[in-house]
């Protein structure tokens, strides 16, 4: 992950071997060559994808091809990118956010651990009854945990719950339940201890205003002051990704070019189910 870009940027290469040194660790090494299963370890997960993120961002704003963004957005982990680039955070400030975040999730997946399900072609007011009678049933949390787009939405909770919520979810005409493999319970009750404790590093942590508008996760609508910010980040680790309504909230407002900066290129996707009309986008490492 991200290997193309530090050999062909040197400012993309500046990134990462700030990280390794922040970190006290070679994470690029970790992105470039693995192994899979250290690297996919949330601890690690984490400020793998902020740290390539924002090398492509450092790569993007060198090249007048691409115009300076109207808004910024993330999806859930995506956010405290979103916020380095808009300049709330340093590079540094964020990177010892998303680390201290990948540890607290983790510790609060073993006290309480849990699991996560994609449900596929069924409304989202429909799949939030759905938990809530799992919820009622086992008396134990289960909830929507990520809104991604329409047709596509992750429920996340308790084991026994999360099942009740799947087999409801099935028998509500839902065309598929997938069970990710994930260990941890995102965006749900479960992970409280870990906002509780996040919530003191984030209180000591200097943030600013944003230079972009940022869109939160939970509110879709723009972060404007520290404050706000604070109480995102913290509200995101139990609250819904709300990416559907974010992207919408930025079609209201006129923008009609979209572009993804990091790996992968699932936001594109949803994009396209979101409104398959907008221009897309992505940035290609490498590019």
């Amino acid at each position: 992950m991200g290997h193309v870009l530090y050999e062909r940027e040197p400012a993309a290469r500046a990134v990462f071997d700030q990280a390794d040194e922040l970190l006290g660790f070679p994470l690029s090494t970790l992105c470039f060559h693995g192994p899979e299963d250290a690297l996919t370890d949330t601890i690690n997960q984490q400020p793998a994808l902020f740290v390539t993120g924002m090398a492509a961002w450092k790569v993007i704003g060198q090249d007048d091809a691409w115009p300076a963004p109207a808004y910024l957005a993330g999806h859930s982990l995506g956010e405290f990118t979103a916020l380095t680039a808009a300049g709330s955070l340093s590079f540094a400030d964020g990177l010892a956010l998303v680390r201290r975040r990948g540890v607290l999730m983790q510790r609060a997946g073993e006290t309480e651990p849990g699991a996560m399900a994609a449900v596929l072609a069924l409304e989202t007011e429909r799949l939030e009854a759905v938990c809530a009678e799992a919820r009622e049933t086992t008396g134990r949390p289960v909830q929507v945990a990520n809104d991604n787009c329409p047709g596509q939405v992750v429920i996340s909770g308790d084991e026994t719950a999360l099942q009740e919520a799947m087999r409801l979810a099935e028998a509500a005409g839902a065309r598929k339940v997938v069970r990710l493999p994930i260990t941890i319970a995102a965006h749900s009750p479960l992970m409280a201890t870990a906002a509780a404790d996040f919530a003191a590093v984030v209180a000591i942590t200097p943030m600013e205003a944003p230079a972009v508008p940022v869109i939160g996760n939970t509110s879709a609508r723009p972060l404007t002051t520290p404050t706000e910010i604070r109480d995102e980040l913290v509200a995101q680790l139990t609250g819904n990704v709300r990416w559907t309504e974010s992207m919408r909230y930025l079609l209201a407002q006129g923008a009609d070019a979209f572009v993804e900066v990091g790996p992968g290129n699932v936001l594109t996707g949803l994009m396209k189910r979101i409104d398959r009309k907008v221009a897309r986008r992505k940035f290609e490492i490498g590019d």
